[in-house]
């Protein structure tokens, strides 16, 4: 399976771990998470929504919508034990991957579902790794001194938003520590 479907699969049970949810309604409130940038289609969401039935971790919903329209009606999705479950696994697993842009986005949306140790971890993680982008970005600002404006001021407005988002990760890790240390009081 793709990084992407994994993703998709990601989302798509995090969801509808929340209610049961049309076709149409996943989409648009995938579109959200996702952003402008990465379009969800029908013929991506309907595949993986229909391999996920048949693994088991979603079913159609019975709702009352269903039992009284004569004509074709939309299809609302639930999520079965097995769904809950894999959610659940997929949220505990916090490796290197998490720390990437689009991954971090995707589990930064379902954060009040997760574990705060695992919280922790992820905004750690993310922190080192645009530490890391930030020294990168400045080594090549150092190499390339003689680049032409335009180039310059990007690579100048790449660190500002990574020092931009570790400020913002840095409070972040902050809350979660108070928080972890009032539970633990």
């Amino acid at each position: 399976m793709t990084q992407r479907s994994v993703l998709l699969e990601f989302a798509t049970l995090g969801l509808l771990h929340d209610s049961p949810m049309h076709g149409y309604e996943l989409r648009r409130r995938l579109q959200g998470i996702f952003g402008p940038l990465q379009a969800i289609s029908f013929g991506s969401l309907y595949p993986r929504l229909r391999m996920m039935q048949s693994q088991g971790l979603i079913e159609i919903a019975d709702t009352q919508e269903a039992r009284f329209m004569p004509t074709r009606s939309r299809v609302s999705y639930q999520l079965t034990g097995d769904g809950k479950e894999r959610f659940q696994t997929l949220l505990d697993d916090a490796g290197p991957d998490s720390w990437e842009d689009d991954v971090f986005a995707l589990r930064f949306a379902f954060f009040a579902r997760t574990d705060s140790r695992i919280r922790l971890r992820i905004l750690e993680g993310r922190r080192a790794r645009l530490i890391e982008r930030i020294s990168g970005l400045q080594g090549m600002a150092a190499r390339n001194g003689a680049a032409d404006d335009y180039q310059q001021e990007l690579q100048r407005h790449g660190v500002e938003a990574a020092d931009q988002e570790l400020q913002w990760l840095d409070k972040l890790i902050a809350t979660e520590r108070a928080r972890e240390r009032r539970l633990n009081a």
